[in-house]
């Protein structure tokens, strides 16, 4: 079952919201700020985001930033702001598409199953991912010759092969998968990285995908 995220500090409209999605039989979760947004974002690992650019705590823009800063899930965009440059700088920063209000409710829920629908095939293309001798599952978390990750290896992996040639800082990592307390222990980083590098590339002491950018953060490379 697909489940969304909705993100809106108008409480009547997360209600309507919340009945309509689950009456089409989608699993919904709910948050009136953006921080709380993004917590239920890594806590609840949502298919879709419906997203407010008007919160009282972070603008809508930056909370698309935080999401695509590890995560390709589809974001819409519901929001009272009308202008051209509010829908540019959305779809600019990640958004995969933007709905105005006020809206109808059958329009968005039409908006949702096409994202849902791209979504899905883009997903697909991602599925089995080469690196180097080893062909990577994303979808049913294997990997061929019997390599066996934990789920923090996996967490870390995933965030790097989502997004192919993309920096992913330390401090995104470290936020991701241990939370924001642990963003200065980044020896926990480098010996998760070494772990997973001995199981995934040939040379180790010199890797040809999981690369180090010293001081930043790691990038795969295809």
């Amino acid at each position: 079952m697909t489940r969304i995220l909705v993100v809106d500090d108008e409480p009547q409209i997360l209600r309507a919201l919340r009945i309509n999605l689950a009456a089409r039989h989608y699993e919904v979760d709910i948050a009136a700020d953006g921080a709380a947004a993004l917590r239920a974002a890594v806590d609840s690992a949502p298919d879709l985001v419906i997203l407010d650019l008007g919160l009282p705590d972070l603008d809508g823009i930056d909370v698309i930033h935080g999401l695509r800063g590890w995560t390709t899930i589809p974001i819409i965009v519901l929001s009272g702001r009308a202008g051209n440059q509010d829908k540019i700088e959305a779809l600019d920063a990640g958004a995969d598409d933007y709905v105005t209000k006020p809206f109808g409710i059958d329009e968005l829920l039409a908006r949702v199953r096409a994202v849902t629908r791209r979504s899905a095939t883009q997903e697909a293309e991602l599925a089995r991912i080469q690196l180097g001798d080893h062909v990577i599952d994303l979808t049913n978390k294997t990997i061929s010759s019997d390599v066996r990750l934990t789920p923090t290896e996996w967490h870390i992996l995933e965030m790097l092969l989502r997004h192919p040639g993309k920096l992913i800082s330390q401090r995104h990592i470290l936020t991701e998968v241990w939370g924001a307390r642990f963003v200065k222990e980044t020896h926990y980083l480098r010996q998760y990285m070494a772990q997973i590098r001995r199981k995934l590339e040939r040379d180790p002491a010199s890797p040809a995908h999981l690369i180090t950018e010293p001081g930043m953060g790691y990038r795969f490379k295809p």
